[in-house]
């Protein structure tokens, strides 16, 4: 019977997911990582959540008992997700446990209906909750084979620019589309048979799983599980995503309390007025070198500033998974794009790059604060990267992998800025025979490296080898839902207000 059986770290089993209705059929798989006891008072601080009306029963009846709660992560889910949860939301007769325990990891229950959980009944796709938090698999690369007949797709190519009224597609041999629409870290594809660089690792057709700021540690259990709960940061309450490397005892701490000027920490609010009477920043340290209200842009170099640019590397973990930089700043630029007003500069997000690159990456780390996400600010952080390049005389590209939400980002912005170039060459050379335009051209325009070129060009389907030569095929839709995404995009980078000169650091010792 299951009640023989206690739930320990390693287990497998359904759980109700937060967020989720109470009526909802979403009890994905999830894995238990850590149990732990605790005060019942101190239960809502690990929940993040009010109390069900069996928690608040619990808590009433057994005031001087502990309560058990389980740290679990989600199968197939980002971490971001994984949660603190009572035993109510969980489905302890379908539980599986480890291996080491029963020997096969086989359910509790034997009989046929109910020792597997079925994927149907874990990931129902009729519900619509479910959808936006599901990975997908990754594409399939036998499903990538291009027809053998078709010339190599090459950075030198030229294409005719094609305005199709009709939402019917030309009669051509079309370029197989993108399998990313749900884009997932180390999931972007490029076409295997595309050269495009002869000295990268893209013949494997995945992204280039190194960097300067590429974390390689292996994962541990103490590393999967959040430490920091809450910080306040401003005036912002943020809970964090992921495991970032506090000191410890900050992690005893329901809220750790961080100055959004300097980013120190502090374990209390009382400590963070004491500090803010003694700061004397009211800015990020460095130069400003852009700004048109209500933003601004500092370059902050990570030798001459190692205590803050450290602070806001330990700031970025709690929300960047695959990435970090912590000690080693000194070979490091950081550029803060922030607010300001009357009571001073408030963090907004940055990224960061290398003061030498020998790969053209012109970002290494890439983060918007939650509180600032989905208001347009990750496109302006990556405009303001490219207007650098600009200025270098470089094409660039950020280092691999990012965030699931860096790269979904990075793409909507490569979409729009070369849609943005070639329907503006569409209205000058209305003429289907003189509107042409290379991927050499589309770099040299933009700053984006030709291989983010031509997979943001199959990304959109609009590549198509069409009468012995590749054309681009714009249709009445693509236009007008580019248009409708430019009205939007309400926030600019103004090139005249950049003032900065590039530095030739292989002369510089740092």
């Amino acid at each position: 019977m299951v009640e023989n059986f206690e739930i320990v770290e390693g287990c497998r089993l359904p759980v109700h997911m937060r967020g989720a209705p109470n009526n909802s059929s979403e009890w994905p798989l999830a894995e238990v990582l850590k149990t732990l006891m605790v005060e019942p008072q101190h239960l809502h601080l690990y929940l993040k959540k009010p109390l069900n009306p069996s928690d608040t029963e619990m808590v009433l009846s057994n005031q001087n008992q502990t309560v058990k709660i389980y740290y679990v992560h989600y199968i197939d889910y980002n971490k971001r997700l994984d949660e603190w949860v009572t035993l109510d939301r969980m489905k302890v007769e379908k539980i599986q446990m480890p291996s080491s325990l029963t020997g096969h990891g086989q359910t509790i229950n034997q009989s046929s209906n109910s020792s597997n959980v079925s994927k149907n009944e874990l990931h129902d796709d009729s519900n619509p909750c479910s959808n936006k938090r599901k990975k997908k698999n990754p594409p399939n690369l036998n499903s990538l084979n291009r027809v053998q007949s078709q010339p190599v797709l090459s950075h030198n190519s030229s294409f005719s620019i094609l305005l199709n009224s009709d939402s019917k597609p030309i009669d051509s041999e079309p370029i197989e589309k993108e399998e990313n629409s749900n884009i997932s870290q180390s999931n972007e594809i490029t076409k295997p048979d595309i050269n495009i660089n002869e000295n990268s690792n893209q013949s494997t057709g995945l992204p280039r799983p190194t960097g300067s700021m590429v974390q390689v540690v292996h994962e541990d259990v103490l590393t999967r599980i959040k430490n920091i709960q809450t910080i306040y940061l401003g005036k912002h309450l943020i809970e964090p995503w992921y495991f970032a490397p506090y000191p410890q005892e900050l992690s005893q701490c329901p809220i750790v309390y961080i100055c959004e000027y300097c980013l120190k920490f502090m374990k209390s609010m009382k400590c963070l007025e004491r500090h803010r009477q003694k700061c004397k920043l009211y800015h990020p340290p460095g130069n400003e070198i852009y700004r048109k209200h209500p933003l601004s842009f500092f370059e902050v170099d990570g030798r001459k500033n190692k205590n803050y640019t450290q602070n806001l590397c330990l700031l970025a973990k709690l929300f960047l998974d695959h990435k970090f930089l912590h000690y080693d700043t000194d070979a490091f630029l950081f550029y803060i794009l922030t607010e300001y007003d009357s009571n001073g500069f408030h963090i907004v997000g940055y990224f960061s790059k290398e003061k030498e690159s020998s790969e053209d990456y012109n970002v290494a780390c890439i983060l918007t604060l939650p509180p600032y996400q989905r208001l347009g600010y990750g496109k302006v952080l990556i405009e303001f990267s490219y207007e650098l390049s600009k200025i270098e005389g470089k094409t660039g590209t950020p280092e691999k992998p990012l965030s699931d939400l860096g790269l979904l980002c990075y793409r909507r912005y490569w979409s729009i800025t070369i849609l943005d170039v070639l329907v503006s060459l569409k209205q000058k050379e209305p003429d289907q025979d003189k509107a042409q335009i290379s991927i050499q051209e589309l770099s040299e325009i933009t700053s984006i490296k030709k291989e983010d070129i031509v997979s943001t060009l199959q990304h959109l389907n609009i590549i198509t080898y069409y009468k012995g030569q590749y054309v681009i095929v714009l249709d009445s839709n693509l236009i007008e839902n580019h248009n409708q995404a430019m009205k939007k995009r309400k926030i600019r980078i103004d090139p005249k207000l950049l003032h900065w000169t590039p530095k030739d650091w292989s002369k510089h010792k740092f």
